[in-house]
């Protein structure tokens, strides 16, 4: 345990630390500031169990010194007028003109005791500043936990408890009715009926107008009040008064599991376009399913799929690879990297899907991200694909989920993802076989599959540390968001309606194609690369 301070004068404003063992006990009786309503100890609680899944699970090595003092400057967040220095073994909070508490700093490697330091900070500037007092628990955690991650990288962040339960919901369902709406002249007013919902089996309309939920008026609601209403415990009843036309409409519905849709199917000839928005829980059984109907119904008249991922910020892991391996018939699809053993592994694709022969474009944007990259990287060196649009996003990172006693949830960056030929896709991206960016260099590779080769070679050994070389990379196409150029989709189904052609590029893509220089590869050059 650190020792106390030395007992002497205090100048006006200033009061020493409390010693450790003071600070718990304070913690232990305190509930904390009255107008906030939050307690000292339940603070205390979620905010070292925050930091010690910090401290173990970060792709970057942490320190309970380090992020206990960065959680403490997130005071600032609350009131500006806050600062935190460390020197000397004492950490000092300070005001605008004052210091406010000096305290003895905790050993670097313990996190129960630079928790408590950081709550008994929180106090501490209560008593002297009406906005940390006046916080909520939200407002705290939200604050403390924005500190605690302030440096470790863009993707790690914290989640509130309402907040945390929509992406549980968007991750993994919710108990609802199946409809999506948008407020209209302060009533909500339906978009969408999702198939094979409560709502489609009750007869619910777009264009409907939800007057009651359970007896209660919704006008002037918020949406987010609204869904609030509408969802609840999966097989629990509710009934919804609705406005069609200038009848009223009473429907009894039973709530079900409600996973958001990510995938749309459309036709065009002979190709299957698959649209996927992100990646939830049931991602990969959508186009399994959806294309299983098409090939009964179609047969060897379906010559070809294309997946949209253009727009794609992500999502689960496993899904993305599970489409994968709807492709590929075996190898690796992707490899993760980081401190923690749980973050190491090498995900690999099964034989025997239903579309290890279909021919495959692949249409990726600036906006495409996260999984959509794997799914696209790992098509592409696996030579099953040619990969259409612009340069991908580069968020090559995966993250973990740690829930908290607050309910919140602290979203954490702890490993890298690696495609199939071993690059690392953080901060480059997927390079496209066929760049449809009208302001990217000329680009000579787009139907010299040598040169396609060359350039897919310089960009699967480029190193995390070659910096500029990968942002050379990066401007022979560079990332631009595309998700409504029609030419992109287009251009898709024409290189899949053109056997020759798409074979062609297929053979540059895939990471055993030979280079120049090779025998019968034809270019010899240097792949000349922007400045």
């Amino acid at each position: 345990m650190a020792a106390a301070p030395a007992s002497r004068p205090r100048p006006p404003g200033r009061r020493p630390g409390r010693p450790p063992l003071l600070a718990a006990l304070l913690l232990a009786a305190a509930p904390g500031p009255a107008s906030a309503g939050w307690s000292a100890l339940e603070a205390q609680r979620t905010l070292s169990f925050g930091l010690a899944a910090i401290i173990e699970r970060h792709l970057q090595p942490q320190t309970a010194a380090a992020v206990g003092l960065d959680a403490m400057r997130g005071l600032a967040e609350l009131d500006p007028q806050f600062a935190v220095a460390a020197q000397g073994g004492r950490v000092r909070l300070t005001d605008a003109d004052r210091v406010v508490a000096d305290y003895p700093a905790p050993p670097a490697d313990d996190v129960e005791s630079w928790g408590r330091l950081v709550i008994s900070a929180a106090l501490d500037a209560a008593e002297v500043s009406a906005a940390v007092r006046d916080a909520s628990p939200e407002q705290l955690y939200q604050a403390l936990f924005e500190g605690a991650l302030g440096r470790a990288d863009l993707y790690s962040r914290y989640a509130g408890a309402a907040e945390a339960r929509d992406n549980r919901a968007s991750r993994n369902g919710f108990g609802g009715i199946g409809i999506r709406f948008e407020i209209l002249d302060g009533e909500p007013r339906l978009i969408d009926v999702i198939e094979d919902t409560p709502a489609a089996r009750a007869g619910l309309r777009p264009d409907d107008v939800i007057l009651l939920i359970d007896g209660k008026p919704v006008r002037g609601l918020s949406r987010g009040e609204v869904s609030g209403r509408l969802r609840g415990a999966v097989a629990s009843a509710l009934a919804v008064t609705l406005r069609r036309g200038d009848q009223t409409v009473v429907a009894t519905l039973r709530r079900s599991l409600i996973v958001p849709r990510t995938v749309t199917e459309t036709i065009d000839g002979t190709i299957a376009t698959y649209r996927i928005t992100s990646f939830n829980q049931r991602t990969a059984t959508s186009i399994e399913s959806l294309l299983r109907a098409t090939r009964a119904r179609l047969g060897p008249g379906l010559r070809g799929v294309v997946l949209d991922l253009r727009g794609n910020p992500g999502g689960l892991l496993d899904q993305a690879v599970a489409v994968a391996d709807l492709f590929i018939a075996d190898g690796p699809i992707v490899s993760t990297r980081g401190r923690h053993p749980e973050s190491v592994a090498t995900l690999t694709a099964r034989p025997g899907d239903l579309a290890e022969d279909l021919p495959v474009a692949v249409l990726i944007d600036g906006r495409s991200a996260s999984a959509a990259e794997i799914l696209a990287s790992a098509l592409q060196d696996a030579g099953r694909a040619v990969v259409i649009g612009s340069n991908s996003y580069g968020k090559g990172t995966v993250q973990t989920v740690i829930r908290l006693p607050n309910d919140g949830e602290l979203t954490l960056t702890w490993s890298r993802f690696h495609a199939p030929s071993g690059y690392a896709l953080d901060g480059l991206g997927v390079f496209p076989a066929r760049c449809t960016v009208a302001t990217a260099p000329a680009g000579a590779w787009q139907d010299d599959p040598a040169r396609l080769a060359r350039a897919l070679a310089l960009w699967r050994q480029a190193s995390l540390d070659e910096t500029d070389l990968r942002r050379r990379l990066r401007a022979l196409c560079p990332p631009e968001r595309r998700g409504d150029a029609v030419e992109d989709p287009a251009a898709a189904r024409r290189l899949l309606g053109d056997p020759a052609a798409y074979t062609r590029l297929l053979a540059g893509s895939r990471r055993a194609a030979p280079g120049p220089g090779t025998p019968g590869s034809g270019a010899t050059e240097t792949l000349t690369l922007p400045p």
